[in-house]
């Protein structure tokens, strides 16, 4: 399907229930083919939540954190709370040249994007040269190469998922202590992607089938919790 690679879909969600993000995020995977352009998500949470890698251990997870509820991610990673950070996800058709990187520079990218966003709003960060892990399974005790830190501590990282559909990509932003705007935030995200890639944003609006995929993946797995401790 051929597209206009510099046009991107944009979308800000606003606050949504736990498992509605993921269930979103899932779908955005799902039709990152037949949109044939990268999406950018901005979300929040209704509630204190928190979520955690695809793979891991339901009870591991439950002993970990108090925050409820807690919801698998369709991407992989660590426990990441969900009380006061902003959140984003980035989704990529598969013949984006984004999914041609391999997994550490995907995830390299995107947090130097991040950091071209920060210096915009007049913080200075630098990405994690090393991995350091303090708590192997929690995302935000310790960091991965690539995590973006403030002050030596880690203030964003992410999770990815690679199939034949595309590259699904879910960020956290744990805010540091200094007066920032969410807002101002996500303008800064979208006005260096203009800078760096030159793109053009293009409001993102769902239709039927897409918010019927919503749904269905609500029924399926996010929405009970048999999926979310099934391991």
């Amino acid at each position: 399907m051929a597209h206009d690679s510099q046009t991107w879909l944009l979308l800000n969600s606003g606050p949504k229930a736990a498992a509605y993000n993921m269930a979103f995020d899932e779908a955005l995977l799902g039709f990152a083919r037949a949109l044939g352009r990268p999406v950018l998500r901005f979300y929040g949470w209704t509630e204190p939540a928190a979520s955690f890698g695809y793979s891991q251990k339901y009870a591991v997870i439950a002993s970990l954190t108090l925050l409820r509820p807690l919801v698998r991610r369709p991407t992989g990673g660590g426990l990441v709370p969900h009380n006061a950070d902003w959140t984003y996800s980035l989704t990529f058709p598969p013949d984006h040249d984004w999914c041609q990187l391999r997994a550490t520079e995907s995830y390299a990218r995107v947090h130097r994007w991040l950091q071209r966003a920060f210096v915009r709003l007049n913080l200075e960060t630098e990405l994690a040269p090393v991995a350091c892990h303090e708590a192997p399974g929690q995302c935000f005790v310790g960091a991965e190469q690539s995590d973006l830190l403030w002050q030596g501590r880690k203030i964003a990282g992410a999770a990815q998922r690679r199939n034949r559909l595309g590259l699904l990509i879910q960020g956290s932003v744990q805010p540091p202590p200094v007066r920032l705007a969410k807002a101002d935030w996500q303008c800064a995200m979208c006005d260096s992607a203009v800078e760096q890639w030159r793109i053009r944003w293009q409001p993102f609006e769902p239709r039927t089938d897409f918010t019927d995929r919503i749904e269905e993946l609500l029924q399926s797995k996010y929405s009970r919790p048999d999926y979310h401790q099934q391991r």
